[in-house]
């Protein structure tokens, strides 16, 4: 990626680069209709979404699902998912500013909670792989929190990225939970969730990725 200046950003994936809204909620649905549950709607995910998921679903149904039920509603969403993924795209303006980051001799990654095996092929399919020095998605049972996988993540593109100079770019609270459990900073950005639901992570809160990039820049030149 050419000569590095220190200054890396790590990406999240589903909800900031990969705009996915409409399959997200119509894959929680189909959750939901395993068990009968009411619809929701794009407000409501905006407003209550949370990790773990067990805890958005219990925001939503009133109590934590069981294990068994859990075992169905996740298994029900990634079917949905994987169907309707094909019809989301890029958010825009996301290649202009990879490429601009990139050539600017600064690095960047992806981190996602989306399985790896299905990341990585979505990833190059959409002809962006070569703006990122690593590509992780998860592995291990879904649901749960970033914040490990970003120890891990940081750790595996080793002296080139300095934590300090590290700044997550996420749409959930998680990932400035998970930048801060690492030692990296975050932005979080509004493409799936509603400011309300995310200033009180306590980090910079924009409502597009151009401004992402540019709090990124300033956090890093601060830092």
């Amino acid at each position: 990626m050419g000569t590095q200046t220190g200054a890396h950003i790590v990406w999240d994936w589903n909800g900031t680069l990969f705009h996915d809204n409409d399959a997200i909620i119509g894959a929680t649905n189909a959750a939901f209709a395993e068990f009968g549950l009411t619809p929701i709607t794009l407000e409501q995910y905006r407003a209550l979404y949370c990790v773990p998921v067990p805890k958005f679903y219990e925001r939503l149904m009133g109590r934590l699902p069981t294990d068994a039920e859990w075992e169905v509603m996740d298994a029900a969403f990634h079917r949905y998912y994987t169907e309707h993924r094909v019809r989301c795209g890029l958010t825009e303006g996301v290649t202009e500013l990879l490429a601009g980051w990139r050539s600017a001799g600064r690095s960047q990654s992806i981190l996602s909670m989306y399985g790896h095996e299905e990341l990585v092929p979505l990833v190059r399919g959409l002809g962006i792989e070569a703006h990122f020095l690593r590509v992780d998605g998860r592995t291990g049972p879904s649901g749960g929190s970033k914040a490990e996988h970003m120890v891990r993540h940081l750790a595996a593109l080793g002296s080139v990225v300095e934590p300090a100079r590290t700044v997550v770019i996420g749409d959930a609270a998680d990932d400035a939970v998970a930048a801060r459990h690492a030692g990296a900073r975050a932005v979080l950005y509004t493409g799936a969730h509603s400011r309300a639901s995310l200033v009180g992570a306590g980090v910079p809160v924009v409502d597009t990725l151009g401004e992402a990039v540019a709090e990124a820049e300033r956090l890093v030149a601060a830092a």
